[in-house]
């Protein structure tokens, strides 16, 4: 596993101009969104992906079609993509250009893509690494929808995958299934896209080697500066966040996660100047806040999501974090903050 990125996740241009173009205002996506309505006027915003995930949610709480995240990438002009999503539309073959997006994805968002083949099929799955509810059901149809289209445009015929995984319920709805040509298993333990080893050689009619001579060393470079950027605290914080439910995470579990020796991830989380039982508290509290911004959330669910055995042990260790109770922090802090010191929802 590589070094684990920063929670912050950009909204290309390109999608506001999408969504605009189907009759969706900006602003109103995400005041819905409970951020600030001129986000999208700033080209170089950041958002947490708590937050990136709020923008999904709210195009679902004002649209009822459940083809609105095709409809948004069968109108994107591949011309206004970001440079690694550029590179990939003129990759050699649909197996570089997936190779591409995956290389390179954690330049625009905190996620990671899982590509595994077997038997002469290739699964696509995502992993998004501060998570801490699930992926909104429109952002899971762009991902997949994208990836399609990739291999659609880039080799000029009308691939269709082997199938689609999804874990929502059915929609009753064929938008989908009209879309991507193969069949829609939908309560699915997880979101995955399955195409056929055959189609990834397919070559690109418009392979540029020149072009990637120039993008891919410039984006080699941004990524690498990202990755050395990331500190062993927030990729430790990550991954306790991944595990505290399975009950006190162990400095052993969490080494052999990153793919460290436990002594040097002692050494390195030494250097940084704190220690393994002082994360593990950050990431409790951090965890903690944007749990409770859920106001569906049940107190004892999330207390149980915190590795706490009983949730007065978790009342009391909120308490000392925050001062009050986790329910008057909520009443106090609704929808305002998703971490200590976090940035602002409204």
């Amino acid at each position: 596993m590589g070094a684990a990125p920063a929670d912050k996740c950009k909204v290309p241009q390109a999608f506001w101009r999408a969504i605009e173009g189907l009759g969706l205002p900006a602003a109103a996506v995400l005041r819905q969104a409970r951020l600030p309505a001129t986000l999208h006027l700033n080209p170089q915003s950041l958002v947490t992906t708590h937050q990136y995930f709020a923008i999904f949610k709210a195009l679902e709480e004002l649209t009822s079609d459940p083809g609105v995240g095709i409809r948004l990438v069968k109108s994107a002009d591949t011309a206004v993509h970001p440079p690694s999503t550029l590179a990939a539309f003129h990759a050699r073959d649909y197996r570089d250009g997936l190779s591409r997006i995956a290389r390179f994805k954690r330049l625009c968002t905190p996620e990671q893509l899982h590509i595994s083949e077997t038997r002469g099929e290739v699964a696509i799955t995502s992993e998004w690494f501060y998570a801490t509810e699930p992926e909104p059901a429109i952002a899971v149809d762009i991902t997949f929808a994208f990836l399609l289209e990739l291999g659609r445009r880039g080799t000029g015929q009308n691939l269709a995958p082997v199938l689609v995984e999804l874990t929502r319920a059915d929609p009753n709805s064929d938008v989908l299934s009209s879309y991507f040509s193969c069949p829609i298993r939908y309560g699915a333990p997880r979101d995955v896209l399955i195409l056929k080893s055959s189609d990834l050689n397919r070559p690109f009619p418009g392979y540029n080697p020149e072009l990637l001579e120039i993008l891919t060393p410039a984006l080699a470079s941004a990524l690498g500066e990202l990755q050395a950027l990331s500190s062993i605290r927030e990729q430790v914080k990550m991954v306790l966040k991944r595990n505290l439910a399975s009950g006190r995470p162990e400095l052993s579990g969490i080494a052999t996660d990153l793919g460290l020796s436990e002594r040097t991830l002692q050494r390195r989380i030494t250097e940084e100047g704190t220690t393994f039982r002082e994360l593990l508290v950050e990431a409790r509290h951090e965890l903690g806040r944007q749990l409770l911004a859920d106001a569906s959330a049940d107190i004892n669910e999330v207390a149980c999501l915190l590795g706490y055995q009983d949730t007065s042990s978790f009342y009391r260790a909120f308490r000392d974090w925050e001062g009050t109770t986790p329910n008057r922090w909520r009443e106090l802090n609704m929808g305002r903050a998703s971490g200590p010191g976090g940035t602002s929802l409204h």
